[in-house]
């Protein structure tokens, strides 16, 4: 089977390289300012003159992934003129955004691009920002729809999760043993895939069997050590799926040197960068993932859209994205960014991010 593969946009490379700059005055947004960034606004939280100042909260700091998709972000800010800065958790705990969201708030911020560490927990605090006149725009982990204004939806739950069931079957001869390396237990999308894989696999693949799911906290050491009590719980396994980023990375690390490269099989999401290596080596057929620059590219301009009154997150409401083109908001308001693609020994050299 052959699986489709996509061009990355074109300033990725761009804004991977300006992280560092960008990131220079990120400890604080007291001092960033933008000459057409005033913070006033009326009875309905609408500033009179577009405060463009964006904060991106990531699950937490220090992530390749979130590296990626926040530098996106910076560069859409940069474009239109807003106002850049990042802030964040190191450990991606259920509430440890929250603290973080009421200093936002606090500072009067035009918006909040967050990814949730969990649906519930970061609520109260982001519904007493919108309350403030702070927009909401969640990316690639949502929270419960009342707690936000628009979701940006990497890709669907159904595309993302049929990719690597596809994959990992594909490369354990679609029959034996498989185990699932996620995230954190109340991570919304990785819980929201691995139960549809589960569902594909016992609809679809009927001699796969998967037998544990195990979680690595997004840490790489932890997830590291759950690849190796894995592999000695289950000598007969075929395969692991890992869709987060820090475990399949930290899971190909653990089989390039073991007994296991080329026996037990590994696929989920992953950076090109941080995968390249392994798929070089052997260790690692191929991985799927989503441009995660262009995600935190779209989620700016969703949430300039959302400043500036073009769009409120209703069904059927379109706006501009750059680069990216135009964009209509779905059902629950939520924003599609597109189809996940397949890397592989025959594209990889091709990206870098």
């Amino acid at each position: 089977m052959k699986f489709p593969t996509k061009t990355t946009r074109g300033g990725v490379v761009a804004a991977v390289a300006a992280l560092a700059l960008v990131l220079a005055g990120c400890s604080s947004s007291d001092d960033d300012t933008d000459a057409g960034a005033t913070a006033g606004g009326g009875d309905d939280g609408m500033a009179t003159e577009a405060n463009l100042d964006i904060v991106f909260l990531p699950k937490n700091l220090g992530n390749a992934y979130f590296d990626t998709s926040n530098a996106g972000g910076a560069d859409a800010i940069a474009e239109f003129g807003g106002s850049y800065s990042e802030v964040g958790p190191q450990e991606a705990s259920p509430d440890a955004q929250v603290s973080y969201i009421n200093t936002a708030t606090q500072q009067g911020v035009g918006a909040l691009v967050v990814s949730a560490n969990d649906p519930a927990a970061i609520c109260d605090a982001l519904n007493e920002a919108r309350d403030a006149g702070v927009k909401v725009v969640t990316f690639d982990s949502d929270t419960n729809p009342e707690c936000r204004d628009l979701f940006i939806n990497q890709a669907t739950a159904e595309g993302i999760a049929r990719i690597q069931v596809d994959l990992i079957a594909e490369q354990i001869g679609d029959a034996g043993q498989v185990a699932v390396l996620s995230a954190s237990a109340n991570a919304t999308n990785q819980n929201a895939w691995i139960e549809m894989m589960e569902e594909m696999l016992a609809a679809d693949h009927p001699d796969i069997e998967l037998v544990e799911v195990v979680y690595g906290d997004d840490d790489d050491q932890t997830s590291f050590d759950k690849t190796a009590a894995l592999l000695q719980t289950y000598p007969d396994l075929k395969g692991i799926i890992s869709p987060t980023t820090v475990g399949v990375s930290a899971a190909a690390r653990y089989l390039s040197t073991s007994e296991y490269k080329g026996q037990v099989m590994l696929t989920g999401l992953g950076t090109p960068n941080q995968m390249r290596a392994y798929v070089e080596d052997g260790t690692v057929e191929a991985f799927a993932l989503w441009n995660p620059a262009d995600l935190g590219y779209l989620a700016a301009y969703a949430a300039k859209a959302l400043i500036e009154g073009d769009i409120t997150g209703a069904e059927g409401d379109t706006f501009e994205a750059g680069d990216l083109g135009s964009y209509t908001v779905g059902a629950d308001a939520t924003v599609l960014l597109g189809d996940p693609y397949v890397f592989d020994a025959d594209n990889i050299g091709d990206f870098d991010f």
